[in-house]
């Protein structure tokens, strides 16, 4: 019996050769390694995640962690560090300056109200004499005065000659002049158009809100009449300075671009979820601040090659590959999309490793580098910030290039830190270009501020109803951020530009768009923001 269970148990088990045997325990080995892999992988994902979720979002890395002795013989950049005070101070006290409160209500207008005695009442209580007024005590207050509704009723005298009337054949009529309206036939005035675009693409407010606080002033306007508003106004009057500032723009040779998603419920050819894009294009550190945002239903990079379609010159862009398209351009890399992968890959490592002893940390150190130069060159001419680049960053990027390369054969691909070297080989050319011209920029948050504004308004607006709604919003967006860049207060930029292009003899006349463009000088101070 146990003779037969011995023979059955060998039957299961084949004796093999020792090659065979090695063979097999290669391949444990290997499958073994790869599963280990992966699952660092999931944990790495797993943490990163979490920390995204409840963490911080800060990439900030602290001052006295830039020094990385891995490159210090080439270059020293830091400067020294103060000396730590000997008692720490939790808290701090600001010194106040004096009539700085009263300083900043200068610019807003002043009502004053007069306290006085009554005239029988200005009688000293001691001799029975008159008083007189020695002196005056002063208090300010802020008071709001809340949004009104009223009728603006245009009512314009027609004449006529009652002698021609009598006597004569024909009779002259003249009709006293007035003002173009801004929407025929409509209710709608330059101050309601600007009030509803400003209250959706500045405060975020959704046109359902604001019909809730219509109603809450006593007049009824529906959310699709305010669209119809938003969409006129778009189309008719303000895309005539969208059109301009877009001819600006490429006759330009520094440009940065951007984009992100829109979801467009009624888009032909496609479901209601669907994501569809906005497109940022704006200019540099150089030339008029200008910021245009364009709809489009793809991703695709022949969006942005029409778009700049004439523009010469130096692109700031991320690691998107579609902006390859664009012909004519030299594409400048995105640094800070370089360090965040670092960072990314930090934030993903377990909280009991020690984070300095790390190649993520390493290549952390370098990007920040970069930037502690960039930080001190920014009040630099455009010759001066070239020649400390060449001195100073040149050094640097040849030191990190060499470790990206050493580090390459070290790392697995699919890890966070495979990718941050992946991303940062992959894209040099890219993150070098910004050494050609000392008016070029290490990174691309530009855009990603300018773009902002839109991603915060989409949270409470969540999406378009139509394509038509979705280029409105980009030609108010364009003009309404493009106001903001110039110091403008949007409301009363609007409300000016409805006024004024409705009276134009050729609203398609450049030279009187560029009188309304957003830098002009000619523009009323009314539309300054008022500095506090």
């Amino acid at each position: 019996m146990a003779k037969r269970k011995r023979m059955k148990n060998r039957a299961d088990f084949p004796t093999l050769t020792t090659e065979e045997y090695a063979a097999q325990l290669a391949k444990l080995q290997q499958q073994n390694a790869e599963l280990t892999a992966r699952l660092k992988w999931y944990e790495e994902q797993f943490r990163l995640a979490q920390q995204k979720r409840f963490g911080t979002s800060s990439e900030k890395t602290h001052p006295d962690q830039l020094e990385l002795q891995l490159f210090n013989e080439a270059e020293v950049l830091a400067t020294p560090v103060s000396q730590e005070p000997a008692i720490e101070t939790v808290t701090y006290s600001r010194k106040k300056t004096a009539g700085s409160r009263e300083a900043k209500l200068d610019s807003f207008p002043v009502e004053t109200i007069l306290y006085e005695l009554p005239e029988a009442e200005q009688v000293c209580a001691c001799c029975g004499g008159m008083l007189h007024v020695m002196s005056t005590e002063t208090r300010n207050e802020i008071t709001v005065v809340p949004a009104e509704v009223k009728v603006l009723r245009h009512v314009r005298q027609v004449y006529a000659c009652r002698h021609c009337e009598r006597e004569e054949i024909h009779t002259p009529i003249v009709t006293a002049p007035m003002p173009k309206p801004v929407y025929p036939g409509s209710l709608a005035s330059p101050s309601i158009l600007a009030h509803v675009m400003s209250q959706k693409y500045v405060d975020s407010q959704p046109l359902y809100r604001q019909e809730q606080q219509f109603a809450r002033l006593g007049l009824t306007l529906s959310r699709q009449t305010l669209a119809n508003w938003m969409i006129y106004g778009a189309e008719q009057w303000l895309s005539l300075l969208t059109n301009r500032m877009h001819e600006h723009l490429l006759n330009q040779d520094i440009a940065h671009a951007d984009e992100t998603t829109l979801q467009v419920l009624c888009e032909p050819g496609k479901s209601a979820q669907a994501q569809s894009y906005l497109w940022l294009y704006r200019t540099g550190r150089m030339g008029p601040p200008i910021v245009l945002y364009d709809y489009q239903p793809t991703r695709g990079g022949e969006h942005p090659r029409k778009f700049l379609a004439g523009f010469n010159g130096y692109l700031h862009v991320d690691g998107y590959p579609g902006y390859h398209k664009v012909s004519g351009v030299t594409l400048v890399g995105c640094w800070a999309h370089a360090r965040r992968k670092y960072d990314e890959a930090l934030k993903a490592l377990p909280a009991s490793q020690d984070k300095t002893e790390t190649a993520a940390w390493e290549g952390l150190q370098f990007c920040n580098q970069l930037f502690t130069i960039e930080r001190e060159c920014k009040d630099a001419t455009r010759e001066e910030r070239y020649a400390i680049r060449m001195e100073r960053s040149r050094p640097v990027l040849d030191a990190y290039l060499a470790w990206l390369r050493q580090q390459r054969s070290r790392t697995l691909p699919k890890s966070l830190l495979g990718q941050a070297i992946a991303y940062s080989l992959n894209q040099w050319d890219k993150l070098t270009a910004f050494l050609k011209d000392g008016r070029l920029e290490i990174d691309n948050n530009r855009s990603e501020r300018s773009i902002k504004p839109f991603v915060i308004g989409r949270k409470n607006w969540l999406f378009a109803n139509t394509p038509r709604g979705a280029k409105a919003s980009a030609i108010i967006y364009s003009v309404i951020e493009t106001a903001k860049e110039n110091g403008l207060n949007p409301f009363k930029y609007l409300m000016y530009v409805f006024e004024q292009l409705p009276q134009l003899s050729d609203p398609k006349n450049p030279e009187a768009l560029d009188s309304l463009l957003p830098w002009s000088p000619s523009l009323p101070l009314t539309c300054r923001m008022l500095k506090s």
